[in-house]
């Protein structure tokens, strides 16, 4: 594929106010939250689950790709239609997750490194040939008493570099995700700062492997508190931070930012994107999107609950949030109205 190619997909991820499903969970992770709703912990539940929401009416409307984990882009709906077809056919773009986890990273406890690169340049031929146009690698730093460590922050930032190199060797937008975890109680300031040391090592190493930049989207978290920080900024002191920390940071060749929702709600999520957007948007060089999993999938898969009698009230759950997220790029996301039942 050329560098050309490359750069049209990259934008088509951002174009029209859209963002990313992230819809890669393991089995494992989808399992937990199939067990606190009671869902049958099976193949056939996840297939379910899965298809509901390929085949969510008007989702391509607002969600411009699809991130797949390996079971899910070898899956068919009950009538047959692979899931890539299926989301082809609403104007998605399919893409799929790479990396194979987080373990722990060798002679640093409490810190991990991302592995996944042995044997990553087949894989990526596989997935191309499935129909993947952009793939997706998550790197975790993790805050806390000394950490996270140099040795960390540059070992997952060399991984995604390389990582993203491979993708686009084999045709496919690289979508570079190093988290920076909302578990903890550290400042929004430490936040920051960490970010801002990730981010600045991820792109040079980025830079090293010869990465084109007009061609890979960024995943990264927003700068936010701790969740056990006493704390808690407003939805604006984040968006400052966020976009601040972002300026310093990240390249404007870069055509887009995705944002991670981390384990926000859904609607703090939304608000915090909108804040962003409202306040900054005519004066940034990319766009700012979303990648969410949960923050969309969530409220879809509580009306769910595993019962065929709710499907299509799941659908229109998820397409709800997806709408949600689109309004909060365009900066008129209005959180008074979204605000969930009971508060």
């Amino acid at each position: 594929m050329t560098a050309q190619a490359l750069i049209d997909t990259a934008q088509a991820l951002v174009a029209a106010d859209k963002g990313l499903l992230a819809m890669d969970e393991s089995n494992a992770t989808c399992h937990k939250r199939f067990a606190k709703l009671g869902i049958p912990l099976t193949e056939d539940a996840r297939r379910d689950w899965r298809e509901l929401i390929v085949t969510a009416p008007g989702l391509g409307a607002c969600i411009s790709g699809a991130i797949l984990f390996d079971e899910t882009i070898r899956q068919r709906t009950s009538t047959g239609t692979s899931f890539v077809s299926a989301l082809d056919a609403e104007g998605i773009i399919p893409g799929i997750k790479v990396d194979t986890g987080a373990k722990p990273l060798a002679g640093h406890p409490g810190e991990t490194v991302t592995e996944g690169l042995d044997g990553l340049r087949e894989r990526l031929a596989e997935y191309a040939g499935m129909g993947a146009r952009f793939a997706k690698w998550r790197g975790v730093i993790t805050p806390g008493a000394g950490l996270p460590t140099r040795a960390c922050i540059e070992v997952n930032a060399h991984a995604l570099a390389r990582y993203a190199a491979l993708c686009q060797e084999a045709g496919l937008v690289p979508v570079v995700e190093p988290e920076v975890l909302m578990e903890g109680d550290h400042s929004l300031a430490r936040c920051s700062e960490i970010t801002e040391d990730t981010l600045h090592a991820v792109f040079a190493q980025l830079r090293l492997q010869g990465v084109l930049l007009e061609g890979m989207l960024l995943k990264p978290n927003m700068v936010l508190p701790g969740q056990a920080c006493p704390q808690q900024e407003s939805v604006e002191e984040v968006a400052d931070a966020t976009v601040a920390c972002l300026l310093r940071t990240v390249p404007a060749a870069v055509p887009g930012i995705a944002f991670l929702s981390g384990g926000q709600s859904a609607q703090l999520a939304s608000a915090r994107l909108n804040a962003m957007n409202q306040r900054f948007k005519s004066r940034l060089p990319w766009a700012l999107a979303f990648s969410y999993s949960r923050a969309v999938q969530q409220p879809a898969l509580d009306a769910w609950k595993g019962d065929r009698a709710n499907v299509e009230a799941a659908k229109k759950a998820l397409v709800h949030r997806a709408q949600c997220n689109q309004a909060a790029r365009r900066g008129n996301y209005d959180a008074t109205a979204d605000a969930p039942k009971g508060a």
